[in-house]
């Protein structure tokens, strides 16, 4: 095998080259500090959502009474539709 032989003064200037061109390009900082530091301990679940309840406490009438209209059972009480439009439009 015949190769071309290079001297030591070509050699250190290339491998110069070839690291200067690869501090020229940027690499990710690997120094301790610039690291994401690593978390130790998790940290707790959420709090769970209380359940929704519809009524705990029993809900009291008004205190002057639910409203009645005097006309409602004639309105439920009609043989048809048109008759009991004809009541609600007056």
């Amino acid at each position: 095998m015949e190769g071309k032989m290079e001297s030591y003064e070509d050699v250190m200037k290339s491998m110069a080259t070839l690291i200067q061109e690869e501090q020229d390009r940027g690499s990710t900082p690997t120094r301790r500090e610039c690291r994401i530091p690593a978390v130790k301990v998790c940290p707790p679940p959420p709090p769970r959502k209380k359940p929704f309840t519809f009524a705990k406490k029993s809900v009291e009438p008004p205190k002057n009474g639910y409203f009645q209209p005097p006309d409602l059972e004639m309105v439920f009480s009609m043989g048809s539709r048109r008759q009991a439009i004809s009541l609600v439009a007056k």
